[in-house]
Parts: structure tokens; C-alpha cells; sequence
């Protein structure tokens, strides 16, 4: 695959107006034909100048190899871009346009992204994952090379009596009402705590906290107890939790953190 690293590689080449020159960084431009877009691979001569002779060009890919992407993207978010280009079907995939920056995907593949797996659960809703989501979207990860794989849980499907909280829109819940006697409880540890200080009532639980589901590394997770949080194996499995309420900036410092550890470990 190759999918240059910044916008700033890639030149714009439907018109050159100092004749057959490139800017000094320019690793590819992308050149418009009478049958579309082709994308050459350029290296500038040597010297000084800004703009430079073209010490040598490659064709990497025909314009009826390349596809021309409709419509904004945000050229930080690497993995996604690379799921439209495979997508298209053709070799190469064109994203942005003369106005703005431009870049392009060619023979895609997620081979070299990391899979990072994420344990949440809904309702209300699972802010762990869609926190992460939005972080992707505006090209947080970028430098990291990492999809995620989504795994939550939909708590309300367990038939349960009493769920943990009235925000995720149960008629019983620990925060709001009593447990009776042979009541089926969906909670996690702190839930079954509750349960036990404020009843003695014979009750069956049901688990509902993500840490417990974790069967894939590296994973991130979401649990409400602090003592919990942090980087650890769980379940034989190397990642890091991070607490039920965490805001965008702790979650991203903590999956940082996670990573850097896990690479080393790798090494």
C-alpha cells in the first residue's frame, strides 16, 4: 500500500506553470489526463530551490486504475479513508480536490493498523465507545496506525428486574427503588455491593461490567470503580481501563499510554 504520510508529498500536477517543475517536497503528484486522474511517483533534482527540476517520475497508477472520491473528507483519518478506498474496487483512490488539499490510497489494506479492542456497554449509551469514535473522526490516531473493534454489550436484552440506573431508562433500578426477594439484578460489583448493604433479600445477578467480558489484548474498557482503572492484564489480556465517567482527554491519554507500553512489550 501506499498512502503518503502528509498532504504536503502529494502536488497537484493538472496544470504546471513553470513548466516541467515540482515544489522540493513533493513526493507524488497527481496528474489530470484526458481519462482522468493519474498518480506518479516524482523525485525533485538536487539543489536548493524551492522549485526544482524532476530528477525522475514513476507512473504508480493509470487513470482507469484510479477512483475519484465524491464528497469532503478529513484527510487525518487515515483508517477510514482507507475503508472507502476499498470500497471503490480500483486500485487507487483520489480524496479531496484542486481547491483543497489532496491525497490518495493506493492498493489498499489495514494490514499494517493495530486492532485495539473496545468493552462497553448500552443504554444510555456507550460513551467509552463513541468517545473513541469521535477522537477517530477528527483524526486523533492518526500517528498510531490503530482501528478499533467495537464490542458492547446491550444490558437491557438480560430480562432482568432491576437494572443499575434510572438514566438508562428502567422502570426498577438500584439508584431508584428496592430489590425484592428472588428479584433477577443486572449489576456489576458495585451493584451486588448496594445490594447486600441495603437488603437481605435472596437475589440473582446478572454481570454487566465490560471488564469481565475482556477476551482480546489490547483492549480498553470502561468500569465505575476507580480502583479498577489503569493499565493491566485481564483476563490474560494486556490493555487498560478507564473509569464509567472518564472524559475524551483521560481516555486518549490512557489508550496512549496503553499502546506505548504494549509496543515496548512486543519489541
Amino acid at each position: 500500500m501506499i498512502f503518503p504520510v502528509s498532504c504536503k508529498f502529494v502536488g497537484n500536477a493538472s496544470s504546471m506553470p513553470h513548466g516541467e517543475k515540482v515544489y522540493f517536497l513533493s513526493q507524488y503528484l497527481l496528474r489530470k489526463t484526458a481519462n482522468g486522474i493519474e498518480i506518479l511517483a516524482v523525485e525533485p533534482a538536487d539543489g536548493d530551490g524551492l522549485i526544482r527540476e524532476i530528477k525522475s517520475q514513476t507512473l504508480l497508477a493509470r487513470a482507469d486504475e484510479v477512483h475519484i472520491w465524491e464528497g469532503a473528507v478529513n484527510p487525518h483519518n487515515r483508517a477510514d479513508l482507507i475503508r472507502k478506498a476499498l470500497s471503490t474496487g480500483k486500485r487507487a483512490t483520489v480524496f479531496g480536490n484542486a481547491a483543497d488539499h489532496m491525497t490518495f490510497v493506493l492498493d489498499p489494506s489495514l494490514d499494517e493498523f493495530e486492532t485495539v479492542h473496545v468493552f462497553d456497554n448500552t443504554p444510555p449509551k456507550a460513551s467509552l465507545s463513541e468517545t473513541l469514535k469521535a477522537l477517530e473522526s477528527i483524526g486523533y490516531f492518526e500517528p498510531d496506525n490503530i482501528i478499533f473493534e467495537h464490542h458492547i454489550e446491550d444490558i437491557s436484552e438480560y430480562g432482568a428486574d432491576v437494572y443499575p440506573c434510572k438514566a438508562s431508562g428502567y422502570a426498577r433500578t438500584l439508584d431508584r427503588a428496592n430489590v425484592k426477594e428472588g428479584d433477577t439484578v443486572a449489576c456489576c460489583k458495585t451493584g451486588r455491593q448496594i445490594c447486600e448493604e441495603t437488603s437481605d433479600a435472596k437475589l440473582i445477578f446478572r454481570e454487566t461490567c465490560p471488564v469481565t467480558r475482556i477476551d482480546k489484548e489490547p483492549f480498553i474498557a470502561r468500569c465505575c470503580r476507580m480502583d479498577e482503572a489503569g493499565i493491566q492484564v485481564r483476563n490474560g489480556c494486556f490493555g487498560v481501563v478507564v473509569h464509567w465517567a472518564a472524559p475524551p482527554r483521560e481516555i486518549a491519554e490512557a489508550l496512549d499510554a496503553m499502546l506505548s507500553e504494549w509496543r515496548l512489550m512486543r519489541k
